[in-house]
């Protein structure tokens, strides 16, 4: 692999799934003058997935969708076919933050808790959500949420493939010399090598929130 070397100083921020007090803890550390890339998974798990939204929509920093979005998403646009995915990993604990009880998984439960969540939620942060892009490069560098086809180039990538993985990402090196920022699987410590930095280091139970500064030649980070 070539040195990493993206055209403009930038800060990924790995995933933080409803940890809303790592994040203001981080964000009091990341330099407010350099680009913010956040790379998913601000939902579910933790308890305060509701105010890391309203955080995030609200900031100048770039955001990316992870799977734990699309898995909300498809529950407000079809909670009996595809509500039990997202609930059996953290979607109750996301209701819960927006005030949303479910006691039961019955139909009928069911679409009155997507009512609920949709009328909470309001029509910006649905929209917002629904916006948000799959990936970010500069330079030779691309942040995405769970990883990337080492055969494809990035903008040819397959949208399940940017926010749920591939088989291969972490196996075989890419031979376009683009380095992959990426969270989605937990690390116990972040890492770059092989094109590969890789920054989710499982904030909602270790209570460890991770940021990776990419500079031209070199890597770093920062722990909340």
């Amino acid at each position: 692999m070539p040195p990493i070397a993206p055209e403009t100083t930038f800060q990924a921020v790995g995933d933080i799934h409803g940890r809303a007090d790592l994040l203001e803890r981080m964000l009091q550390k990341l330099d407010p003058a350099v680009q913010t890339v956040f790379v998913g998974d601000y939902v579910d798990r933790g308890e305060d997935s509701a105010r890391v939204l309203a955080r995030l929509k609200d900031s100048d920093a770039v955001c990316l969708k992870g799977n734990h979005e699309q898995m909300m998403l498809d529950f407000l646009d079809a909670p009996e076919r595809r509500g039990s995915l997202w609930l059996h990993n953290g979607g109750l604990q996301t209701l819960a933050s927006f005030g949303v009880g479910l006691a039961e998984s019955t139909p009928q439960a069911l679409g009155q808790a997507r009512d609920a969540l949709h009328e909470k939620m309001g029509n910006e942060l649905r929209d917002w959500l629904r916006a948000l892009p799959l990936d970010w490069q500069t330079g030779n560098v691309a942040v995405v949420h769970a990883g990337a086809d080492p055969a494809l180039p990035i903008n040819d990538q397959a949208p399940e493939t940017l926010i749920w993985g591939h088989p291969e990402f972490d196996s075989v090196q890419r031979e376009d010399g683009i380095w992959i920022v990426h969270g989605h699987t937990i690390v116990g410590g972040p890492s770059a090598k092989e094109g590969r930095v890789s920054i989710d280091t499982g904030a909602f139970a270790t209570g460890q929130l991770t940021a990776a500064t990419v500079t031209s030649g070199a890597v770093s980070f920062v722990t909340a």
